[in-house]
């Protein structure tokens, strides 16, 4: 099984990014445990949904953009969604790929303090990132991944044992839903972090670059279950040792490791920020490979990874993710219009999921289950309620 686990741990790694562990950092210190619950209903709706890409991307060896692209028969409905898929993975993910690559910085910072050394971090990691996408192939990639998450999830439990946590506590905090005051924005973020749109595409294509038969179902099932459930119990992590971190002003995981840091040694420190280190390298690679997946899906073009527009396209998003560091431009105006297309983006998508893998043209005899249809519609109404916040709040009326 350890052999075949493969594209679901590059999903795990790409909503396990600085993003995610700033939030359960947040979560974990403000609420406690109170909100574990809203991670646990995030990691079943990414499971569901990351399924059904799964299953489309090797039931028809296309990508989600070109599947969903057949299927719409009128030109303008087809035109509209393309526009406002292309639009929100390319802004959104070079928006989000300078918080990436911060979030990796941050940790490097740590591990070698050397303060004429840090101007220089973002440009070091961001070439590191462009050499392992240009020179490699997808199995190359995914072995990298493997050994990143399996180095962060290490390092993040552990963090979370040293803090000697409450089972009870947190039990309750998973199966006993509570909205503490001034907590459902943090409830909303917590499940916006988790449940991305760009992985849809992303896990759908790399799927159908690792597997080319129907008889592998199986196995792309529990890929995506364990792999996931992993990522899961990483977030889960991060916020049982923010609950027992005794500091009040944190902002992010480092404040933390710091606050952690009397209590447990310098040690607690160092597993922070190799653990922030993987996370945010693997979301750095994971923004720019999903954007350049959907660019090709979206422009029919071939060759797949090692295609010039293909490796261009990653390469831009990355760029901007350097830049965006480098020169502490702090490109709000995108990032807002990034959470508006997402929030737009993902029940669309996962309506467009469900009209899919419900059509016997396509999936054949391997169409969702009645269970599968009630859990997705109930995904899509959350993710419609996640989706109008997400654009009431940029939009300042929150």
């Amino acid at each position: 099984m350890l052999k075949k686990i493969g594209p679901g741990v590059l999903v795990a790694a790409a909503f396990v990014g600085p993003g995610t562990i700033t939030m359960c950092t947040l979560a974990g210190a403000r609420f406690g445990y109170a909100l574990i619950w809203a991670l646990l209903i995030s990691i079943i709706a990414t499971i569901v949904l990351q399924g059904m890409a799964g299953r489309i991307g090797l039931v028809t060896q296309k990508g989600l953009v070109d599947v969903v692209r057949e299927q719409l028969q009128t030109p303008w409905v087809r035109n509209v969604v393309l526009a406002v898929v292309l639009g929100a993975i390319l802004i959104g993910n070079a928006a989000y790929e300078g918080g990436n690559i911060g979030g990796a910085t941050l940790g490097l910072e740590q591990i070698f303090p050397n303060p004429q050394m840090r101007p220089f971090f973002p440009a070091l990691i961001g070439i590191a990132i462009f050499c392992l996408l240009w020179f490699s192939n997808y199995k190359v990639l995914e072995r990298i991944f493997v050994g990143l998450v399996a180095l962060m999830g290490v390092s993040f439990i552990i963090c979370s044992l040293m803090t000697k946590p409450s089972l009870s506590g947190i039990l309750e905090g998973m199966f006993v839903p509570t909205l503490p005051k001034d907590s459902l924005l943090t409830v909303v973020a917590l499940v916006g972090t988790t449940v991305v749109p760009y992985n849809l595409f992303l896990h759908a294509s790399l799927v159908r670059e690792k597997w080319k038969s129907q008889s592998d179902l199986k196995v792309v099932k529990w890929d995506t279950i364990i792999s996931i459930a992993l990522g899961g119990l990483v977030s889960m992590a991060i916020l049982i040792t923010a609950s027992a971190a005794p500091i009040s002003d944190m902002n992010n995981a480092m404040d933390m490791a710091k606050g952690l840091e009397p209590l447990f040694g310098k040690m607690a420190l160092y597993f922070m920020a190799i653990g922030l280190l993987a996370a945010g390298v693997t979301s750095a690679i994971t923004a720019p490979l999903a954007a350049a997946y959907v660019a090709s899906s979206c422009f029919g073009w071939g060759g797949g990874m090692q295609d010039k527009r293909f490796k261009s396209t990653w390469a831009f998003v990355l760029l901007c993710g350097v830049i965006f560091l480098s020169f502490d431009i702090k490109p709000i105006q995108v990032i807002q219009f990034a959470q508006v297309a997402n929030g737009v983006l993902l029940p669309v998508m996962a309506l467009l999921l469900l009209w899919v893998v419900n059509k016997k043209s396509v999936m054949g005899e391997n169409r969702n289950t009645l269970l599968q249809n009630v859990l997705g519609m109930a995904i899509v109404a959350f993710a419609i309620f996640l989706g109008a916040k997400s654009i009431l709040k940029v939009m300042g009326t929150l």
